[in-house]
């Protein structure tokens, strides 16, 4: 290894600085804060989930900001019992999937078991490296069900990206597997989850659930990372994309403490994996929208097929000239779907989807007239290359003039028309504002209904599709008035998809000197940078965005001058107004800091208590070997199999 400064590689800008992983893991530990905490937020926790690469040792391998094994990073707010206060703990805890037990019980593993994703969207991946890398995996996953593993591989999922409450279940998610539950406050691991039932539960009885039964069923468990709980009548909604036909199922599970839906429909009743017709190939799907009545599927023109290496393209692939194809159906009738078609475009995250009704006057019947939908629409599929240090391919194809977007990332609002006088077209389909704006989230109680705010991170200096080299981190908070901006684009519409109903930037709102503005921006201090932030509902609240933003910054004037964190460095976890944007109620001081990640959630005091009986937790296997060890075979076994590891490792 070279020490000449300028003839080392720059390190990968997602496994460096705040982005880089940590092993340290830690139960709950009091906190010191400043400030004060809002009694609203007694007996909850805020939870976040994201990447971290326990396998790591190997810094110039491929990698990914969606790659690594699930770390939870919690503050809790328990009351104390004596002075009746609120005093915050800090916890964070490795999700205990199959893929990390065995990785950790397996000393000669030094990086990742899985592909990273960045070899698999690089363009100048060979279908050598690649079969090589899924090969790789396919014989570690076959060692680790042989005699001397400690955790046979039975699910790949990571479980490193979001989190959702269902039924008494704090459940950890990825696209590559089915939910995983976990404890709250402690984040320990109880088991994985498949819509009826869950390792580790007492009497875990009930049928296959997601997947269903068949050779196939290990593929159509794969849930996305982003179901839908309905607040009213307690539906987990889910999607599972595949690799063959017909690529798309949809399930709904329901809550045992509710008797009946709003709609009629038992909600203790379930289905599982209904075909979604119309899907003509494997796609990326990471999220989709859905309403009291509709669910919205979003097939888009990226796909995710390992097929595509037969046609010269990298397993996942963007078309420029493809088109965005959204599918609308009703809830409990995935076969009734219906498309609508636009310009292509990448979507990671919607915001929320609702009804438009109509009353007929001479019956008094309602109806529904539309389906709406909010959502970050990215123009391009950049995002996904930058995230693996990577530069987006050249386009090749012959995009038309009058179809080219600059490079961005908006909340979009679209209008799905289902009457029939306009059924099937998208009356609808321009951004609220023109400032960047990712990672939304909204009051959860509005979920799924029509919601008059929503937040979301954004970047003042640049734009989601970071340049090569450079990582997205986030330095602004926003909130947007949907009410306001969604009525002015009605009244005065902007261009069909490029057009904007806000065209000022990041430094003009924060400009403004109007109380009503309808876009509300929280700039963090220099230097300083958020993740994700969750809405807590102030208690008898006076409106809508009555309550606080929670999000863990972080400074990065703790980076050494090699771009590295300090070895003491720290996050905090700051409680924003969330009704003004102006104000910090509250900073806590965390003992380690918090890696830039994916998504958090706010568990409030009541899903915390209300959470099913454990029998029994995951664990990390004991330092005992398993088999008889004083055996000549076992001793030449175990010799062969450390021999296969390491030529793996």
């Amino acid at each position: 290894m070279t020490n000449d400064p300028s003839q080392r590689k720059p390190p990968h800008p997602y496994l460096s600085g705040n982005f880089a992983p940590i092993q340290r893991v830690q139960p709950l530990v009091d906190c010191l804060y400043t400030g004060t905490i809002p009694v609203d937020l007694a007996g909850g926790e805020y939870v976040r989930n994201g990447g971290n690469p326990v396998a790591n040792e190997s810094l110039g391998r491929d990698a990914h900001w969606f790659d690594g094994d699930g770390m939870l990073t919690g503050v809790a707010f328990p009351l104390d019992g004596e002075k009746g206060e609120i005093r915050p703990k800090f916890v964070n805890q490795y999700i205990l999937t199959d893929v990390f037990i065995s990785t950790v019980t397996s000393p000669a593993i030094t990086t990742p078991l899985l592909p990273s994703i960045a070899t698999l969207v690089n363009p100048f991946s060979s279908l050598f490296t690649i079969t090589l890398r899924i090969f790789r995996t396919l014989l570690l996953v076959l060692l680790s069900h042989l005699p001397g593993s400690k955790q046979a591989i039975k699910k790949i999922s990571v479980a490193n990206t979001a989190l959702v409450y269902h039924d008494g279940r704090a459940l950890a998610t990825c696209e590559s597997g089915p939910p995983m539950r976990i404890t709250l406050p402690g984040l320990k691991t109880v088991g994985w989850y498949n819509g009826e039932k869950c390792e580790g539960e007492p009497r875990a009885v009930g049928g296959p659930g997601f997947g269903g039964k068949g050779p196939l069923s290990f593929f159509r468990e794969w849930t996305t990372a982003h179901p839908r709980v309905d607040p009213d009548s307690k539906e987990l909604l889910l999607f599972h994309s595949t690799f063959v036909p017909p690529y798309v199922h949809y399930s709904i599970t329901g809550s045992l403490d509710t008797k009946t839906a709003s709609n009629g429909w038992s909600s203790s009743g379930r289905f599982h994996n209904a075909p979604v017709p119309g899907i003509g190939s494997a796609k990326m799907m990471h999220d989709f929208g859905v309403s009291k009545s509709h669910t919205v599927i979003m097939d888009l023109p990226l796909s995710l097929d390992p097929l595509n290496l037969a046609r010269n393209k990298p397993v996942v692939a963007y078309d420029p000239t493809g088109l965005s194809r959204f599918g609308v159906f009703p809830r409990y009738d995935p076969e009734k779907v219906r498309w609508f078609e636009t310009r292509a475009c990448c979507i990671f995250h919607t915001a929320n989807s609702w009804d438009s009704v109509t009353v007929d006057t001479t019956t008094g019947k309602e109806s529904i007239e539309s389906v709406n939908m909010l959502a970050c629409r990215l123009t391009s599929a950049s995002l996904v290359f930058s995230a693996g240090a990577l530069a987006a391919p050249v386009v090749t194809e012959v995009v038309p003039d009058d179809e080219r977007e600059e490079e961005q990332c908006r909340l979009y609002y679209y209008n799905f028309c289902l009457g029939s006088h306009d059924g099937g077209k998208i009356r609808h389909q321009w951004a609220l504002s023109a400032i960047p704006f990712e990672f939304p989230s909204l009051r959860d109680s509005r979920s799924m209904s029509f919601a008059k705010y929503v937040y979301g991170c954004s970047v003042s200096d640049s734009s989601f599709g970071a340049a090569l080299g450079r990582a997205v981190k986030m330095n602004a908070l926003v909130k947007m008035d949907v009410e306001v901006l969604v009525e002015q684009g009605k009244a005065e519409p902007p261009t069909v998809i490029s057009g904007c109903v806000d065209r000022r930037e990041v430094d003009e709102i924060l400009q403004s000197q109007n109380a009503d503005d309808p876009i509300k921006v929280f700039k963090m201090p220099e230097g300083w940078y958020a993740q994700e932030c969750s809405f807590v509902a102030r208690q008898n609240g006076s409106s809508e965005d009555d309550g606080w933003l929670l999000s863990y910054v972080f400074d990065e004037s703790q980076l050494q001058d090699d771009g590295e964190c300090q070895p003491g460095a720290r996050s905090e976890l700051w409680i924003i107004n969330a009704k003004s944007m102006d104000e910090v109620v509250a900073k806590i001081r965390l003992p380690q800091r918090v890696p830039y990640g994916l998504h958090g959630k706010w568990f409030s005091k009541q899903d915390v208590q209300n959470q099913r009986p454990v029998a029994r937790l995951r664990s990390l296997p004991s330092e005992e070997e398993a088999g008889p060890t004083s055996s000549f075979l076992w001793h030449a076994w175990m010799a062969v199999r450390r021999a296969v590891e390491l030529s793996l490792a």
